[in-house]
C-alpha cells in the first residue's frame, strides 16, 4: 500500500531507489514491486542502472471500480463479532 500511495501521489514515474522514500527494507520493497508488476497495477521500465515505476492507469482504474463496488456493498454496522 505504501508503494502504491507513493506512486499515486507522485503521478509520475519514480526512478531510482524507492527504499529512500519508504520506511521499508530493500528486500520488502523489491518483493512488493515484483508482485505489483506481476499483477499489472504498476509498470516498470529498465534503464540501467535504474528501474522506473509508475501506476498502470488502465489496471488502476479497473481496481478502483472493482474495490469501489465492493466497498459500496457493505453499508452500516454488522451484527457479527
Amino acid at each position: 500500500v505504501a508503494i502504491l500511495q507513493l506512486l499515486a501521489q507522485k503521478k509520475a514515474c519514480v526512478c531510482g531507489d524507492l527504499v529512500d522514500e519508504l520506511p521499508l527494507a530493500q528486500a520488502t520493497v523489491s518483493q512488493h514491486l515484483k508482485e505489483l508488476k506481476r499483477i499489472g497495477i504498476i509498470k516498470g521500465e529498465i534503464n540501467p542502472p535504474r528501474v522506473c515505476y509508475c501506476i498502470n492507469e488502465v489496471v488502476w482504474e479497473e481496481a478502483r471500480q472493482t474495490f469501489g463496488s465492493l466497498f459500496d456493498i457493505y453499508v452500516g454496522a454488522s451484527t457479527c463479532c
